[in-house]
């Protein structure tokens, strides 16, 4: 897992009319798997559900993502709160923003401390 800046994630997301933001899904989806230990959906496929169902999994998959990223912090000791909402809700409005926090929690979370 490596940390990704989050303003050169969206910068190249716009710039390569979101070609780059496929790739950084993908990326989401695996480190989280890898985080929680949960590799029930790889990133490819999470992709290729949301690209079918014409995003409607997507919807679901970016819940699934808060339940993911609050199951790590609150393994770790790190108070959470429900995320999954949070990113669900800017799915539907402004996808790059939901991943863009995604990002962040990841980022903290690969550097922070193992509390378990």
């Amino acid at each position: 897992m490596q940390k990704r800046s989050i303003p050169v994630c969206i910068i190249l997301s716009i710039l390569t009319c979101n070609l780059y933001g496929i790739y950084w899904f993908i990326c989401l989806t695996d480190e989280a798997n890898a985080l929680s230990g949960d590799h029930k959906t790889s990133g490819g496929m999470a992709f290729l559900l949301t690209l079918i169902t014409c995003n409607i999994y997507g919807i679901y998959w970016a819940y699934k993502m808060g339940e993911k990223l609050d199951m790590v912090k609150r393994a770790r000791g790190i108070p959470s709160s429900d995320s999954g909402v949070l990113y669900l809700i800017l799915e539907l409005i402004f996808p790059l923003a939901g991943w863009a926090l995604m990002q962040n929690e990841i980022n903290k979370l690969i550097d922070g401390p193992i509390y378990q």
